[in-house]
């Protein structure tokens, strides 16, 4: 079972890696993230993250999947939610998530999937009172979005299964 776990990370390593970096950076540069209650077109997302000490695998998942209800995606798109892992670092722990979409029709009930990948972040150091820290990235993307920051666009999902199916064919 480790050894699964441990070659489920090495998949994973490109995209939890560049948002672990992207958390401590800000860290780095600004002491914490903001916390954005509105986006910038004013209208409400109502995104409250849970306080660091009420943090569980499973209230990330939950949360995660709240947050991805508010994107304004065709109801055809269905999506799962995994935990992937967690790693430590000397003031943080982090909690991997991946989200998987796809868009099943009764003519193709398989389809190619996109992965969106989410880390929670979690300081060690700072009261855990505070709101824990989320960052995510499109499968193959180097962008880093911030909930409440960032509209996701649709497209960045077609795009992700576009190039996929265009890579299948070249082989």
């Amino acid at each position: 079972m480790d050894e699964d776990r441990h070659s489920a990370n090495l998949n994973f390593t490109t995209e939890s890696a560049h948002l672990v970096k992207a958390l401590l950076e800000r860290h780095r540069h600004f002491g914490t993230m903001e916390q954005v209650d509105k986006p910038p077109d004013g209208r409400e997302w109502n995104i409250h993250w849970v306080a660091s000490k009420d943090f569980t695998v499973e209230v990330g998942k939950k949360q995660i999947g709240a947050y991805i209800q508010t994107w304004e995606i065709q109801p055809r798109w269905r999506h799962s939610v995994d935990f992937l892992y967690s790693t430590e670092e000397e003031h943080h722990t982090f909690y991997h998530y991946r989200a998987r979409f796809s868009t099943p029709s009764p003519r193709e009930p398989i389809q190619g999937t996109a992965g969106v990948y989410f880390t929670v972040g979690i300081s060690k150091v700072k009261p855990q009172t505070l709101p824990v820290e989320v960052l995510f990235v499109v499968e193959s993307g180097r962008l880093v979005h911030t909930p409440g920051r960032t509209r996701f666009r649709e497209k960045w999902l077609v795009d992700v299964i576009e190039s996929k199916t265009l890579l299948r064919r070249a082989l």
